[in-house]
């Protein structure tokens, strides 16, 4: 058969408990990162109508370098750079183009990276297509970066390192150290970047995130994704003018891909003004995250103070089996698995949005419980 190799190969997912399929959403949401309820909101809906009412197309026709910028794109960018207090932003379709864009084109050679070893995946296409080698720090350890950092330097290194980090990890809920990280950047004259994804619109003032009060250093390059807290897509690097015109001159993913929606770039300036101008439902989303605590860690649940509690089960096909029946009982709790974790750390991750309430997160609770025992 022409394509027996990919059969094969899924075959081999399959027992391994790691062949993926897609389903639609279903039960109570507890899977997704929509964390204040905005991907579905009167509130967003009645921004993308106003938006469309005064005009703005729904596709941009073109990269931005040709015909495709649009002045929502270049309003989305000044009102991003002024609320999260950088110099400049530049906006992409999603927060994988704009990580494989960013580390694929600003390490330069005789540069070195280093990253958390649980980094995203986008993190590491970009590290992979970068002309600076990368070497894994082990999580969440500022000695071992710095460890890192001096060998290569022992070793006849000579140029710029960049440290690379998420602010809140996506599996395991567990914040990055980042004062000490800063510390380390700034010894050793390297750039810290920071991937803000998942605390975005839910930690720092008006959700400005957990690297908001270093905004504006020069040593400093934040990843904003808006297709989470933010309840739209696509995502902003935050940086200085000087590396957002590296970017918009040397980012291959910029500048041979269409540019974002001028409606998307429209829903994502409502949501902004939304965060700052309402912050109860920060603080509600954080109520809620702390009630899950109290509800989750008896059964396991690993609670580190965000909205992300993951329960680990070790065994790729119990954890399917798991979450399989959760789902039954009308919960939508997703399974993950190697190699989006580490192997034998398969787990449930319990996403906590505002698109369920107490009652639910009780049930919930009580549900697993039932299936555990």
């Amino acid at each position: 058969m022409l394509l027996s190799e990919f059969a094969d190969q899924l075959a081999a997912l399959e027992r391994a408990g790691r062949r993926r399929t897609l389903t639609c959403s279903a039960g109570h949401d507890f899977s997704s990162n929509d964390y204040l309820g905005l991907a579905r909101s009167k509130e967003l809906n009645a921004a993308v109508a106003g938006a469309l009412a005064r005009g703005v197309p729904v596709g941009s026709g073109g990269s931005r370098l040709l015909r495709g910028n649009h002045p929502e794109h270049e309003a989305l960018e000044s009102e991003a750079a002024a609320f999260f207090g950088c110099e400049t932003c530049l906006f992409f379709p999603s927060g994988y183009a704009a990580n494989s864009a960013l580390l694929s084109t600003l390490p330069q050679r005789g540069d070195l990276i280093i990253h958390d070893e649980l980094i995203h995946a986008s993190s590491r296409e970009g590290m992979r297509l970068a002309r600076a080698p990368a070497r894994a720090a082990a999580h969440n350890d500022c000695d071992a970066f710095a460890d890192e950092l001096r060998a290569w330097r022992k070793s006849g290194g000579t140029g710029r390192a960049w440290l690379v980090v998420e602010s809140l990890y996506s599996m395991d809920g567990d914040r990055a150290p980042l004062p000490e990280l800063f510390s380390l950047a700034d010894a050793h004259g390297a750039i810290l970047v920071v991937d803000e994804a998942h605390a975005t619109g839910v930690f720092g003032k008006c959700g400005r995130g957990l690297a908001a009060e270093y905004e504006g250093r020069e040593n400093l390059i934040s990843v904003r994704t808006c297709g989470k807290a933010l309840g739209c897509e696509g995502a902003l690097i935050c940086a200085s003018r000087q590396l957002r015109d590296f970017l918009v001159n040397r980012g291959r993913a910029f500048i041979f891909s269409t540019a974002p929606s001028p409606l998307i770039a429209a829903a994502v300036r409502a949501a902004l003004r939304l965060i700052e101008a309402d912050p109860r439902r920060q603080r509600r989303l954080h109520e809620l995250f702390q009630f899950a605590a109290d509800c989750l860690q008896p059964l396991g649940a690993r609670a580190r103070g965000s909205q992300i509690l993951p329960l680990i089960i070790g065994d790729s096909a119990a954890a399917m089996d798991i979450a399989g029946a959760v789902q039954r009982a009308g919960f939508d709790v997703r399974a993950i698995r190697p190699p989006t974790v580490p192997d034998d750390s398969a787990r449930l991750r319990i996403s906590i949005t505002l698109n369920v309430d107490r009652p639910a997160i009780a049930a919930l609770a009580q549900a697993l419980g039932e299936v555990l025992r």
